[in-house]
């Protein structure tokens, strides 16, 4: 698949770790082109036989990824408009208030992912993904000798079974968890685990992760 990443931060840089690991296409989106491009040289260096280039917006792809926060993420979804017709669009973000990093600010029926959702209408596909992991576990795709477990959310099966492609092949499990709605549960379970990082002194490298 090809796959754009919006954002070089460092959960842009892990997703696009764990894809271009699975033998995808990438290519980092963002703007400022210098700091996409230089996202894009470090991913070469690292995977010389991998695709990757940038770009200052978001192009033909099969996968667009919003490695941003919420209000970037907002704006993204706007800025793209008909870029996005036909690609499944992924929603990581946990929208909190990032003054305070003690609330959620999407209205209690709905969640960042459906906000989303209503802003590029129904020719896109929404997946909510990537909410509940944090990069320096991402990057490697794996914690504590576990791969990690990917929660996925979405109306489309077909979109989420990309998300859900893209989630194995870069060597972890993805767990389809609902729909679209079930974006307000993600968002809040990924709340509390930012929230507990400094109380138990997690260091921001747990995981959630699912056992029988």
């Amino acid at each position: 698949m090809k796959i754009n990443i919006v954002g070089p931060g460092s959960m842009g840089r892990a997703i696009a770790t764990r894809a271009l690991a699975g033998g995808h296409g990438v290519c980092v989106v963002h703007p400022n082109t210098d700091s996409a491009r230089a996202l894009a040289e470090e991913l070469k260096q690292r995977f010389p036989d991998g695709e990757c280039d940038s770009a200052a917006a978001v192009g033909p792809a099969d996968v667009t990824v919003l490695a941003l926060w919420y209000d970037a993420a907002l704006e993204a979804a706007r800025s793209a408009g008909a870029s996005l017709t036909g690609q499944v669009l992924v929603d990581i973000c946990n929208p909190i208030d990032v003054a305070t990093m003690d609330s959620r600010v999407t209205p209690p029926d709905s969640s960042a992912a459906e906000e989303i959702q209503q802003i590029v209408g129904t020719d896109v596909k929404v997946v909510k993904a990537f909410n509940t992991t944090f990069a320096g576990l991402l990057t490697p795709g794996e914690g504590h000798g576990f791969p990690l477990d990917v929660l996925i959310a979405g109306d489309d099966s077909a979109a989420k079974e990309k998300i859900a492609e893209l989630v194995r092949s870069g060597a972890m499990r993805p767990l389809d968890v609902g729909p679209l709605r079930r974006a307000r549960e993600l968002e809040a379970m990924g709340f509390l685990h930012i929230a507990i990082q400094q109380p138990l002194q997690l260091n921001w490298h747990s995981s959630i992760k699912f056992l029988p």
